[in-house]
């Protein structure tokens, strides 16, 4: 029997389903019984995760794999690696990052699924393929994908680690007590008009401005010394620990976007000073400063604070433009300047 649209979509759903977590074995009471962890700790750290509860407890939803995670948990509060408060903290952040990180990875399943699809028509002269050759070509997949993805997950993971102990590390060196308040620059990089602008693509137009935004940004980021805080549809909030570093950072993303047409114009607001670092994101004043600094940012350039502004008075290699003062949400006095790179002065020989 040829499965129609639905079942292909199903028979396809369960078959990587089955490989990513294995067989569906347990209930809610068998979950909890074999973890050994009580129903209100493992619906909260499971609903951290971003999953949702299942609505019938009897139903065999769960896998050996989520016992094994509920253990793993419940072992590292057990042997003092973290405190009791923070298995939700973590939950959380993993569960959002890696949210992220399958919606793209979806994309590479189904375009490979669908073209292992298409040459199973082009071999049976169109006909739909089977339930059987659907199960079969999803496995075949998924056995040539999952395994490369996970590969390379874990060891951007271990590299990302070891550079983000290399800063920690770096900051406790420099005399910060509490590594968790560091001293940093931090930065957003907005798209001007990107609300208007995506009004105009279709979805192929917006997916490549989106890529080339992002990768654009990162690339250069990354190179100055800095790191990706996140990335929020047409903005992204980046740190920097040296302010001259970030200083050309922002001025080589206005020139090079300035120099391109693949992305808007942007607006970009850099604050310095202590923040808090908590699960990968950072906050407090200065955070919100920069926030505000970009919003009030014109199109093309590069906005500071009045420390920013401080820290790199003394270099020749930049200018200031200074604006009063004004008041937005949650600040009484923003301090404004535009940063620009100096003009440098032609010689003749006489």
């Amino acid at each position: 029997m040829t499965p129609t649209g639905s079942d292909v979509a199903a028979i396809v759903q369960a078959e990587l389903e089955t490989y990513l977590l294995g067989d569906h074995a347990y209930d809610r009471d068998r979950l909890l019984g074999a973890a050994n962890v009580p129903v209100e700790q493992a619906r909260e750290q499971w609903v951290a995760m971003g999953f949702p509860v299942p609505p019938d407890p009897a139903a065999e939803t769960y896998t050996e794999a989520d016992i094994d995670a509920l253990r793993t948990m419940t072992a590292m509060v057990n042997d003092g690696l973290i405190g009791t408060e923070m298995p939700v903290r973590i939950a959380r952040t993993v569960g959002q990052s890696v949210a992220r990180l399958a919606e793209w990875q979806v994309d590479i399943l189904n375009a490979l699924i669908l073209r292992e699809i298409e040459q199973c028509m082009a071999d049976r002269d169109g006909a739909q393929p089977t339930a059987e050759q659907l199960t079969e070509l999803t496995h075949r997949v998924a056995e040539r994908t999952v395994p490369a993805l996970e590969k390379l997950m874990q060891y951007t993971w271990r590299r990302h680690l070891a550079a983000a102990m290399s800063r920690s590390l770096a900051a406790a060196e420099s005399g910060a007590l509490d590594e968790s308040l560091r001293t940093l620059v931090v930065g957003f990089a907005d798209m001007v008009g990107y609300t208007r602008l995506t009004r105009h693509l279709d979805r192929t137009e917006l997916a490549d401005l989106i890529e080339t935004f992002t990768s654009h940004t990162t690339f250069l980021i990354t190179s100055a010394g800095g790191w990706v805080i996140k990335n929020v549809g047409d903005e992204v909030m980046f740190a920097v620990e040296d302010p001259r570093a970030a200083a050309e950072l922002a001025l080589d993303l206005q020139t090079a976007t300035g120099q391109s047409d693949a992305t808007p114009a942007l607006r970009i607001g850099m604050a310095a000073g202590p923040v808090l670092q908590r699960l990968g994101d950072l906050y407090g004043p200065v955070v919100n400063t920069a926030a505000r600094l970009t919003g009030v940012a014109r199109p093309g350039t590069v906005m500071i604070d009045d420390r920013l502004a401080e820290l790199l008075h003394d270099d020749p290699s930049y200018t200031f433009r200074h604006l009063r003062d004004i008041k937005v949400r949650g600040i009484d006095h923003l301090g404004l300047h535009v940063l620009r790179r100096a003009r440098k002065e032609n010689h003749s020989s006489t």
